[in-house]
């Protein structure tokens, strides 16, 4: 697909949706409840699947997967729908008639493909964490702003009753000022701390490798980098941090009204140049922010693990008990107390949990999502919010749960995470400058060595070791992962000044 026929032709449909918007009943941007939306999925072999599944109230009219193997059991799902390969050749050809897009695609082409969305008038479903990088996170944010489209990060943990609980049970101080925040995850469950492949493989007649690439440099075919091993990489995922902390920070930020942190730092096992580590830590550190309902809001660090990790068990769990749930967890540490949850914030408790016997529940004050009290693997109630928030005008819209206004700048905080690991080769605190997206006391001059080869063999009963380093700018490499350039024709709208 040429690039500027697409860029031609989109400027056109975007006028199309806006201005002709009385299809199907639609006025003024206002969709009936008993209307349909016309909904395409972009990226259905995966977790796509579910999402759509959870959005079957409404017409789903395209799909579109670089794979088509993978995305079979999709395409039977939905028959009657458009089968594309190429997301530009679907918004060329059906950009008229489409409504809505639910983006689950890998993590390096979430941004690409909801900017032109949102740019064309379409309504965003994007699976999480919403971007690859903190630019993207801002972009994302500001066009959803400017378009006045229907938004929805797909962390279905937001649309639940326990974020809502966490937050109600800190702010109407039932654990005093919380200064302190352990959470973390047992992802990673793919293969993570790889090297490079050396060669390349034939490459399956059913997927497209240039469009998986995308915006990311070429390289050749290696069956480790899809289906779902993406996540692995660099170039294509953000490792466990980006896979789990848009549903286990999520809590932390709604209940402590955060934004942007002030200074990072990571660790972690053996990092390389092209893949997350084993397993890490991020320190990240807030400012102190306005009081929030009952209690106020001081500086807090909030810290993340993954890979096995753990935070030090707190005194106040009995010998024997879990500290979260298997998949995961978070602690508060205030001034008064500690509250534990599960993965998602799930189950809530105060420790030591004996503390519950007498604890009088704050009455509800923030609104709930219809099914979000139910069970979390078998809901459409985050879906089924958005999808809501798109039929309402933009003009009295009660925005999505987890709407970019909220999830863009929360991602931001996701994807630092991934900068600390990537840069702890410069032994500091990281300063960040939020509001201009970069770091402060990273210099000109200071040079980040990064693994490159790591290789171990024993010969004639020795253990021979050739581990190779790259050194890199840092100021260049910092600036490179906070705005990734775009490669083979891709490229984004530009930032709106809203």
């Amino acid at each position: 697909m040429d690039r500027r026929k697409f860029l031609k032709n989109s400027a056109t449909v975007a006028g199309f949706t806006i201005v002709s918007s009385n299809v199907l009943g639609k006025s003024l941007g206002y969709v009936a409840p008993s209307d349909k939306l016309n909904i395409a999925g972009i990226g259905v072999g995966g977790m796509g699947r579910r999402n759509l599944s959870n959005m079957n109230t409404e017409n789903i009219v395209a799909l579109c997967d670089v794979d088509w193997k993978y995305a079979q059991k999709t395409f039977d799902d939905y028959p009657k729908a458009k089968k594309f390969k190429d997301w530009r050749e679907m918004f060329d050809k059906m950009g008229k008639s489409i409504d809505a897009v639910m983006v689950a695609t890998p993590d390096h082409t979430h941004a690409v493909v909801s900017a032109h969305a949102m740019t064309l008038g379409k309504h965003c479903y994007t699976q999480k964490p919403l971007t690859h990088s903190v630019y993207e996170s801002r972009l994302l944010t500001n066009l959803a702003k400017k378009h006045k489209v229907a938004t929805q990060m797909g962390n279905q943990g937001n649309s639940f009753d326990w974020c809502r609980q966490i937050a109600e049970w800190i702010q109407s101080d039932a654990i005093g000022e919380v200064y302190e925040v352990h959470c973390w995850t047992d992802r990673p469950i793919w293969p993570q701390g790889l090297m490079k492949p050396k060669e390349g493989m034939p490459i399956p007649e059913t997927l497209d490798w240039d469009l998986f690439i995308g915006p990311a440099e070429n390289r050749p075919y290696n069956s480790v980098y899809t289906p779902w091993n993406w996540r692995g990489w660099w170039d294509f995922g953000t490792g466990a941090l980006g896979d789990m902390a848009c549903h286990i920070m999520d809590p932390i930020y709604w209940a402590l009204d955060l934004k942007y942190p002030t200074k990072v730092n990571g660790s972690s096992t053996l990092s390389n140049l092209y893949s997350p580590p084993h397993a890490q830590m991020v320190q990240y550190t807030f400012p102190a922010r306005e009081k929030k309902g009952q209690v106020n809001m001081p500086e807090v660090k909030v810290y993340w693990y993954d890979g096995g990790l753990l935070p030090e068990r707190p005194a106040e769990l009995a010998p024997g008990q879990m500290m979260g749930d298997s998949n995961g967890g978070i602690i508060f540490v205030g001034k008064k107390g500690k509250i534990m949850t599960g993965c998602y914030g799930m189950n809530p408790t105060l420790l030591p949990v004996t503390e519950m016997n007498h604890f009088t529940q704050p009455t509800p004050w923030i609104p709930r999502v219809p099914g979000g009290n139910g069970d979390i693997w078998n809901t459409n109630a985050h879906e089924q919010d958005w999808i809501r928030a798109a039929k309402e005008s933009s003009r009295n819209r009660k925005e999505a749960s987890s709407n970019f206004g909220f999830s863009g700048p929360f991602n931001e905080m996701v994807v630092m995470g991934v900068l600390a690991v990537r840069l702890q080769g410069l032994y500091r605190d990281l300063l960040w400058d939020g509001e201009n997206m970069q770091f402060t006391n990273i210099n000109d001059s200071d040079i980040l060595k990064i693994v490159s080869v790591d290789e171990f063999s024993v010969i004639d009963g020795d253990p021979r070791f050739n581990r190779q380093f790259v050194e890199l700018n840092a100021k260049e490499a910092a600036n490179e992962w906070i705005k990734h350039t775009y490669h083979n024709g891709f490229s984004l709208p530009d930032m709106p000044k809203v």
